[in-house]
């Protein structure tokens, strides 16, 4: 016996089925179910209701709006009570609900300030500022006079003259990363020069971030937050960065395609039996720069005055390319010139020599030193004895 249908079994036992009529709804009903089901993602979606505030995402607010007005009236009750799995309609408005006279997302947009960038699709709108993103525009638009802008002036003055000889070139702002002490950029049409950055800390969304004392060219500075410079920049359509005078890595651990090396920076710790050396000998090092091996350069070591008339110890090297190496040599001992040793070692002829390139400074201040070099901050910043460390001149 061949098997019957439902309806067909029904007819057996003199049953008629009924048959249901798939109901229709008028446009406007269409756009409250539409509407409602968003509101349901979102419920389903964060595990709670949506709720109003600036500092809220704007769907979100356009949601806690439409939900406030589907409460009140009684016919979307009823319409959509089939629908209202997680008992949303049963809720009372939020006191800081905002007020609107019809379910249109139009209108519930206009109430917010926003208009829709064309069609019913509320999801495509034109760029809204999120509250996070008015506050990062107010801290680049609200500035101080900048009371030591003479100190920065000639800096300004010297980039400019490296974009025009092409020495420097902008390029587009891409990660956070490029903001840094040291660093220059082109927003709302100025340049701007970090001078500053605090320690990075959390914020409240969980994102790395740091107070900087930002630099204008015009004469005025900014205390803003690393977040709001980086967004800033990402809104600006013209906003640039500017690049460093040398291209190329400086200290790497391999060339690229098209560096020539140039040498190696080098930092040696004395066996010498100087007094002063012995005492201190964990923070005594010679900072030099060399065009051979490291290895040929202080044999003979003790024989020579520059090595203080001792064997030493390699205890760091970093590769250079394309790189001025006198240059470079001078800069390291500019930051470090205040930790100088005054020392004087007779050569093997009695004659007193005085070493230029040893430092009484820790090994990690020095890697700080050469990372800083490596990504152009190092220009506003110095050795402190006092301190032990490098700091902001």
């Amino acid at each position: 016996m061949a098997e019957l249908s439902d309806d067909e079994l029904l007819a057996e036992l003199g049953v008629e089925a009924e048959q249901q009529k798939a109901r229709t709804y008028t446009p406007c009903e269409e756009r409250i179910i539409a509407g409602f089901e968003d509101i349901v993602r979102f419920f389903e979606e964060h595990e709670r209701a949506p709720q109003h505030g600036e500092d809220r995402d704007i769907f979100e607010r356009l949601y806690a709006v439409r939900l406030d007005r589907l409460r009140e009236l009684e016919d979307c009750r009823e319409l959509l009570a089939g629908m209202d799995k997680h008992g949303l309609l049963v809720g009372t408005r939020d006191n800081d609900a905002v007020q609107a006279d019809e379910i249109d997302d139009d209108s519930l947009l206009a109430e917010l300030g926003i208009k829709p960038a064309g069609g019913d699709d509320i999801r495509v709108l034109r760029h809204i500022p999120t509250a996070e993103e008015r506050r990062a525009a107010e801290e680049v638009a609200n500035r101080e006079k900048c009371e030591d802008f003479k100190k920065f002036k000639p800096l300004f003055e010297q980039v400019q003259k490296e974009l025009e000889t092409g020495e420097r070139e902008t390029r587009p702002f891409e990660v956070k990363a490029e903001i840094r002490p040291g660093a220059f950029f082109i927003v709302g049409g100025q340049t701007a020069f970090v001078a500053e950055m605090d320690e990075i800390f959390t914020n409240d969304q969980g994102r790395s971030d740091a107070r900087l004392r930002v630099i204008f060219d015009n004469g005025t500075q900014s205390k803003m937050l690393m977040r709001s410079l980086q967004r800033a920049l990402n809104k600006d359509d013209a906003g640039r960065r500017i690049t460093e005078p040398e291209a190329g890595p400086l200290f790497s651990g391999q060339a690229e395609q098209g560096d020539e090396a140039s040498g190696i920076i080098y930092v040696l710790r004395s066996k010498s039996d100087h007094p002063v050396v012995a005492e201190h000998r964990e923070l005594v090092h010679k900072i030099g720069v060399t065009n051979m091996k490291v290895e040929k350069r202080i044999a003979g070591a003790h024989l020579q005055p520059t090595f203080l008339m001792a064997n030493v110890e390699i205890v760091a090297q970093y590769q250079l390319f394309n790189i001025n190496r006198t240059k470079l040599e001078k800069l390291i001992h500019r930051v470090f010139g205040a930790a100088q040793l005054d020392l004087e070692i007779p050569d093997r002829f009695g004659t007193i020599i005085k070493p230029r390139e040893w430092f009484l400074v820790p090994l990690e201040t020095i890697d700080e030193a050469v990372e800083r070099i490596r990504n152009g901050s190092i220009t506003n910043y110095r050795y402190d004895p006092s301190q032990a460390r490098i700091v902001s001149q």
